[in-house]
């Protein structure tokens, strides 16, 4: 019993970060405009561009890796390399005054991810669940 809800426990994180993950990729891609209204013009917009859609890239395969019962930690591996990417480039950029304060938002965001996929690891090292691991 314990280990079909740790599996979809792992499943909806999986499922929520993509989601997370494609809608802040879709931003500056549908408009750009408003993106950054709230996080600053950007000198590069095919940067921003370039950016967008590698965040929905990742997005997708979180969210296709929901669905196969051995995914749980290929999007763990996703999820955390993704939120420690963004993070990092937050807390390096916001201090030198590259990037708006408002990427500290972003930086909790993905401090809360980081902290919820290394919740979903047993303390033995495996998967809580759906790793393949028996």
């Amino acid at each position: 019993m314990r280990s079909t809800r740790a599996r979809g426990s792992v499943r909806g994180l999986a499922v929520a970060n993509g989601v997370f993950n494609v809608v802040g990729g879709l931003w500056p891609l549908v408009h750009l405009r408003s993106f950054e209204w709230v996080f600053g013009p950007k000198t590069d917009d095919w940067l921003q561009m370039t950016s967008g859609g590698l965040l929905v890239s990742a997005g997708l395969a979180q969210l296709a890796a929901a669905t196969d019962a051995h995914g749980a930690a290929h999007a763990r591996r996703i999820g955390l390399g993704t939120a420690l990417t963004l993070l990092a480039v937050d807390l390096v950029y916001v201090p030198k005054g590259r990037i708006r304060p408002t990427y500290l938002l972003d930086a909790a965001m993905q401090t809360a991810w980081i902290a919820a996929w290394l919740r979903s690891i047993r303390p033995t090292g495996e998967a809580a669940a759906g790793s393949g691991a028996r």
